[in-house]
């Protein structure tokens, strides 16, 4: 059974930093996108950052650039998801996804395997 856990959200003040982590069980494809998505109430489904297993292709969205960063811990089957100087739209409910294949990038509808989320929310 494939499996995506997340985990690592919280309560932060504007300013502070979070560290996300996703850790991937059953998977067999060494060659795979994985990345982090994620859904603010009243709002569609966003791409945060994703990266591809082979060629290392990063995205980020405009809105994270120069204050989010993602890597992945091959042997650990994790990848993590730096958020420094936090702001309050920042505050979602984020997801790890992962796809087979690589991918150049970051939409949900491209991505097959989801974990169950984890709520970020960041105060002002």
């Amino acid at each position: 059974e494939v499996q995506l856990v997340e985990s690592g959200g919280g309560l932060v003040q504007a300013g502070g930093s979070l560290r996300l982590s996703c850790a991937a069980s059953g998977f067999t494809k060494d060659d795979y996108a994985i990345g982090w998505f994620r859904q603010a109430p009243g709002k569609e489904r966003e791409g945060v950052s994703c990266i591809s297993s082979r060629d290392g292709f990063l995205y980020y969205a405009d809105s994270v650039k120069g204050r989010f960063s993602i890597s992945m811990d091959a042997a650990k089957n994790t990848v993590y998801l730096q958020m420094n100087n936090l702001k309050p739209e920042d505050t979602a409910v984020y997801y790890c996804a992962r796809r087979d294949g690589d991918s150049w990038y970051c939409r949900d509808y491209e991505y097959d395997y989801w974990g169950q989320g984890t709520q970020v929310t960041v105060s002002s």
